[in-house]
């Protein structure tokens, strides 16, 4: 409690005047400043609402867009560039693994099939030779040896060349597409045709840092379509890749998943993939508001001692009222929540109210 100037004079011993009136004069003098900065502070102090950090766990529902795959997939691919002589399936036929697919154009100029073929029969007649004049005596063991590592190169030769023409599935399945008709020109590395066994497939799709952490190898989640939205099935995380793609920043999840028994699903479609996703026990929360962010930096504004001071945080997850705080807060600070557009950093600060993050 202060004391009052009056009260002063009482308990001042007799004095001279002229040093009496300066003193007294000194103690209005600190009375009116004191008394000024008060004025000041309260003019100049920015109302506000604010919340205290709690700890939880914040669950909430994602939906991502996702890609369908076969549970194994291969895509007929050409190595050269010839025109298709040939198409050897329809879409919907199930075909074993090695059967051909597509025949290219065996007399092109890119093909080099029919030389391939010659070089071989030569070097197979040739070895033929070799043997008989070997099992005589006439040739020497070198001799029969080179004319064998001939013919095996010749063969080896003639296989790559009958592989780039004719080109076979490695997998049995379903053919779910084929790109190209007789008289097309391929182009290297474009599909002409798919394979896939469609009985059970994949659900590949991309999330952002903030929830991959949240998700795990089978977990379980749900997958539907648009086309037909009455349709959901249920799959299980089966991969989720360990580091972000370089462009887009997010990380590749694939999901399994039977298809039906009518194998509505096929490989090419859009699905939306749902799932739930959790922050850990213990989680530091704040309401939404209290976080400011310009894309690139989060920050909020922390109230102690009737100030606000501003400090950078890093979020995680949201559900849309309530964000989780990876780092920059402590248990029990308070934070400001409305009001927040008129404070900077050390502002002075009246409270108005006070809520929990909840």
């Amino acid at each position: 409690m202060k004391t009052s100037v009056h009260t002063l004079i009482g308990r001042i011993p007799a004095i001279p005047g002229l040093v009496l009136l300066a003193f007294l004069a000194g103690c209005a003098t600190h009375e009116q400043d004191a008394g000024h900065d008060g004025d000041i502070k309260a003019k100049i102090a920015v109302p506000v609402e604010v919340a205290v950090a709690g700890t939880g766990t914040l669950s909430v529902e994602r939906t991502y867009s996702a890609t369908l795959e076969g549970q194994e997939q291969a895509n007929i691919v050409p190595k050269i560039s010839e025109r298709v002589a040939k198409v050897h399936v329809q879409v919907g036929a199930t075909v074993p693994a090695e059967r051909l697919i597509v025949s290219l154009d065996k007399s092109g100029a890119t093909s080099q099939y029919y030389q391939a073929e010659a070089s071989f029969r030569n070097a197979g007649k040739s070895l033929e030779r070799m043997k008989s004049l070997y099992a005589e005596g006439a040739v020497s063991l070198q001799t029969l040896d080179g004319a064998q590592t001939a013919y095996d190169v010749a063969q080896a030769n003639f296989i790559g060349a009958r592989s780039m023409v004719e080109l076979i599935t490695p997998i049995g399945g379903v053919v779910t597409a084929v790109n190209v008709a007789i008289g097309d020109l391929t182009s290297p590395g474009i599909p002409l045709a798919t394979v896939a066994r469609i009985d059970r497939m994949k659900a590949i799709f991309n999330l952002n840092e903030a929830d991959v952490a949240s998700l795990a190898i089978g977990q379980k989640l749900s997958i539907t379509s648009e086309a037909r939205p009455d349709l959901t099935v249920q799959g299980t995380i089966v991969q989720i890749s360990r580091s972000a793609d370089v462009r887009s920043r997010s990380f590749e999840v694939k999901a399994m998943f039977a298809n039906t028994p009518d194998r509505w699903f096929r490989p090419g479609m859009f699905a939306k993939v749902r799932t739930r996703i959790a922050s850990g026990a213990g989680t530091l929360i704040v309401p939404n508001v209290a976080v400011q962010t310009d894309g690139v930096t989060s920050k909020v504004f922390v109230i102690a001692g009737g100030r606000a001071y501003q400090r950078v945080v890093e979020t995680g997850m949201s559900d849309g009222e309530r964000t989780v705080i990876l780092k920059g807060l402590s248990p029990a600070d308070t934070v400001a929540t409305v009001g927040i557009a008129n404070v900077r950093d050390s502002s002075y600060v009246v409270v108005s109210q006070q809520t929990g993050a909840r």
